[in-house]
C-alpha cells in the first residue's frame, strides 16, 4: 500500500471525457490499501479566459479580486472530478485550498505557502475517499483567497505530499518528462531519466516551464520524490530527487534553458552614496517584485553617480514604473530606461563546478553566432547570459548542439 499525490494540469482535465479517462487510469493503477490525493488545475484555458474577462471590466490589476476570480476555475475542476469518481463507484470528496489547510502569504497573484494543516485531508483518506484538492490556491491568515502564480498547482501537489508524508508525488502533464531543453525549440532535445532537485530548481528558475521553482523547493525541503510524466501514456517520465539512484555518467551540463519573459531596467545617474541601492531594491521588494541579474557600474565621466541595471519579468513593469515614480527624487536618478525585448539563455549542471572551460565555450558559441551578451550571471551550477530576444532560440539550439553532441540524458 502507498500514499500517493497525483497532480493533473489544465490540458489533462480540459473536458469531461478527459476527466473520465483520468478516473479510469487512477482506479486501474490503484492497489488495495493505496491512498490517493489528486490535485487539479482549472480546465483547459479557463484561467486565461477569466483573465480576459477581467480585462473587459478593468485595466487595473486589483490583486485581491483577481485571485477571488481566478480561484473559481479550480473549484469547478475539483467538483466535477469528484463527481466523476463517484459515478465510477469510488468514494471521493473535493476540497478547496482553504479546506485542505493551505495558508499562504498575502502577496496576491503570487502567494507563497506558509503552512499546511492537512488533518482534514488525512481524515478523508482514512474514511476511504480519494481526495481531490484545488491547486494554485490558498488562504491568508486574514481569510483572503490567494493564488500561487502560474504553475502553482505543482507547488500545491508537492507541498501536500510533504505535509501528509506521501511516498511520492506524480506530476502529470502534456509532455512525457523533463528534457535537456525545450523540445519545441531544440529539435534534438533529450528526455532525462533523472535530475537532482538542485539542477531542476536552477532550470525552473531560468525558464524551464515544466515545473514551478517553488514546487521543486518544496520537494527538496520535504525530500519528496517527484515523477514528471505524461497524462496520455504510461511511459516512464523523469524523476526529480535528492541524488541519482544509480551510477551514471557525471554530466558537465544537464540542460539548456531559455526565458523570454524578461525586461531589462536601467536606472541612470543614481547618486553613488550609501543607502541608495537599498532604497531601490527595498521598495521593489515591498511590492513583491522579483529582481534578477543586478549590475552596478560607476561612471567615469560624471563622478559621484552610478547606473544600476537589473532584470524583472515583463509582467512586473507597471509596478516597477510606479516604484520609480515614487522614489526617483530621493535617489537622484536622471532617468529610467526599459528594454522589454530581452531574454535569458542558461546552461545548468552540477558537473560544471571546477570546469572553467564551460563559460568560455558558452561565450564563444554566442560570439561565433554574432549574439551580443548584455549581462552575465553565474551560480555554482549555472551560467546565464542576457541577450536580445530575437536571438535566443538560435542561441539555445547552438549551445545545446555543442554540449549534447554525443551525450545521452
Amino acid at each position: 500500500m502507498a500514499l500517493i499525490v497525483k497532480k493533473f494540469g489544465g490540458s489533462s482535465v480540459a473536458t469531461p471525457d478527459k476527466m473520465r479517462a483520468i478516473v479510469q487510469r487512477v482506479l486501474a493503477g490503484k492497489q488495495p490499501g493505496d491512498q490517493i490525493v489528486i490535485v487539479v488545475s482549472a480546465m483547459g484555458d479557463t484561467t486565461d479566459d477569466l483573465v480576459a474577462l477581467a480585462k473587459e471590466i478593468t485595466s487595473k490589476p486589483y490583486g485581491r479580486e483577481m485571485d477571488m476570480l481566478l480561484s473559481t476555475g479550480e473549484q469547478v475542476s475539483i467538483a466535477l472530478m469528484a463527481m466523476a469518481f463517484r459515478e465510477a463507484g469510488h468514494k471521493a470528496i473535493s476540497l478547496t485550498g482553504q479546506q485542505a489547510g493551505i495558508t499562504t502569504s498575502d502577496a496576491f497573484n503570487k502567494g507563497r505557502i506558509l503552512d499546511i494543516q492537512a488533518q482534514r485531508v488525512i481524515d478523508e483518506l482514512k474514511d476511504g475517499n480519494i481526495v481531490i484538492i484545488a491547486g494554485f490556491q490558498g488562504i491568508t491568515e486574514h481569510g483572503d483567497i490567494t493564488t500561487l502564480g502560474r504553475g502553482g498547482s505543482d507547488t500545491t501537489a508537492v507541498a501536500i505530499a510533504g505535509a501528509i508524508h506521501a511516498d511520492a508525488c506524480e506530476i502529470y502533464t502534456d509532455v512525457d518528462g523533463i528534457y535537456t531543453s525545450d523540445p519545441r525549440v531544440v529539435t534534438n532535445a533529450q528526455k532525462m531519466g533523472e535530475i537532482t532537485y538542485g539542477e531542476m530548481l536552477e532550470m525552473a528558475k531560468l525558464g524551464a516551464g515544466v515545473m514551478q521553482p517553488r514546487a521543486v523547493e518544496m520537494g527538496s525541503r520535504f525530500n519528496v520524490p517527484i515523477h514528471v510524466r505524461s497524462t496520455f501514456s504510461d511511459v516512464q517520465g523523469t524523476m526529480i530527487q535528492e541524488d541519482y539512484s544509480m551510477e551514471i555518467k557525471q554530466y558537465l551540463i544537464r540542460g539548456v534553458a531559455e526565458d523570454k519573459n524578461v525586461a531589462k531596467v536601467t536606472v541612470l545617474g543614481v547618486l553613488n552614496q550609501p543607502g541608495h541601492a537599498y532604497k531601490i531594491f527595498s521598495e521593489l521588494a515591498d511590492q513583491n517584485i522579483d529582481v534578477d541579474m543586478i549590475v552596478q557600474s560607476v561612471r567615469v565621466a560624471k563622478e559621484g553617480t552610478t547606473d544600476i541595471t537589473f532584470t524583472v519579468s515583463r509582467s512586473e513593469l507597471p509596478a516597477v514604473r510606479d516604484v520609480f515614480a515614487k522614489i526617483r527624487g530621493e535617489i537622484g536618478a536622471e532617468d529610467i530606461l526599459i528594454d522589454d525585448k530581452m531574454a535569458k539563455v542558461s546552461v545548468v549542471g552540477a558537473g560544471m563546478a571546477g570546469h572553467p572551460g564551460i563559460a568560455a565555450s558558452m561565450f564563444g558559441i554566442l560570439g561565433d553566432n554574432d549574439i551580443n551578451i548584455e549581462i552575465i550571471s553565474t551560480s555554482e551550477i549555472s551560467i546565464t547570459c542576457l541577450i536580445a530576444e530575437e536571438s535566443v532560440d538560435k542561441a539555445v539550439q547552438k549551445i545545446h548542439d555543442h554540449f549534447f553532441a554525443e551525450s545521452e540524458a
